[in-house]
């Protein structure tokens, strides 16, 4: 075990984007219900597991579990996002987008390291000038939708303190969750879109309940639900629990990476636990 996650780390650290696989394919911006239409299909299996080849195909995005709510998201043409970008848990390799939310100090930095090219905040300036971003950066494109945390000094609410940012590549959605403290409207419901990966915080206690997860979950309708946030097993394992009455398959995966693609994706939806917390 030990050996695959060293193996996998360094063949992630070696990856390098080159300008011809820059140019392939260029790259437009679709509305959301077109880019994303959730469309799945049952792939064979790779005799290599696809999460520890060096280079990816034109389709497949490859999800690396870094800890706490940190993945690192590759493309196609390698672009990497870390996603709640941190002082205490990081990815192995700078990416070249960092997002990061509000709520605790491990969901962001206010020292990031200054290789990175794009730094988004999920929270604005203020309560009424929340957080928007959607940038292009070869064949990624990411944007947010503003959400509300609790204030934890007050006790009130912290408008726009989070942001549930999505990753479109590779004719996929991805979207994470952030520190997500509510239900979501239908309005943030149609900003976001299809999804068909989803990386959700499931502690249940320090954001959402579980119930209101398992909600949110089902209204995003995503094929792909990889946990997070999770602390310990308890928790994670009452999450489980909490899918499993819902009908959804769960897999323990044994190397803290995978590799999807539209074509991968489960017909039903699926819950996918990488190793870490």
């Amino acid at each position: 075990m030990v050996g695959l996650v060293r193996l996998m780390m360094a063949l992630a650290a070696l990856c390098v984007a080159t300008p011809a696989a820059a140019q392939d394919a260029p790259v437009t911006k679709p509305e959301m219900r077109e880019n994303c239409p959730g469309l799945v299909a049952s792939g064979k299996p790779q005799v290599i597991p696809a999460a520890l080849r060096l280079a990816l195909n034109p389709d497949q995005v490859r999800i690396t579990y870094s800890g706490h709510s940190t993945f690192l998201i590759e493309s196609p043409q390698l672009v990497r996002i870390a996603t709640d970008y941190n002082d205490y848990v990081r990815p192995p390799v700078p990416p070249d987008i960092a997002t990061m939310n509000h709520a605790h100090s491990t969901h962001y930095t206010d020292r990031p390291d200054p290789r990175i090219p794009h730094v988004l905040r999920g929270w604005g300036t203020s309560p009424d000038r929340p957080a928007r971003h959607d940038i292009q950066v070869r064949d990624v494109r990411v944007r947010n939708v503003p959400t509300n945390i609790r204030d934890w000094i007050t006790g009130g609410t912290e408008r726009h303190g989070n942001s549930i940012f999505v990753y479109e590549m590779a004719n996929m959605c991805i979207a994470h969750l952030g520190h997500l403290h509510h239900t979501l409207t239908q309005q943030q419901l149609d900003e976001i879109g299809r999804i068909d990966v989803v990386l959700a915080p499931v502690d249940g206690t320090m954001t959402l309940d579980t119930d209101g997860m398992i909600e949110v979950l089902q209204a995003l309708k995503a094929q792909m639900v990889i946990p997070m946030h999770f602390f310990s097993s308890y928790t994670l394992h009452r999450f489980l629990e909490r899918a499993k009455v819902h009908k959804w398959d769960v897999e323990m995966a044994e190397i803290p990476s995978t590799v999807v693609s539209k074509t991968s994706l489960p017909a039903a939806p699926k819950v996918l636990v990488l190793p870490g917390h």
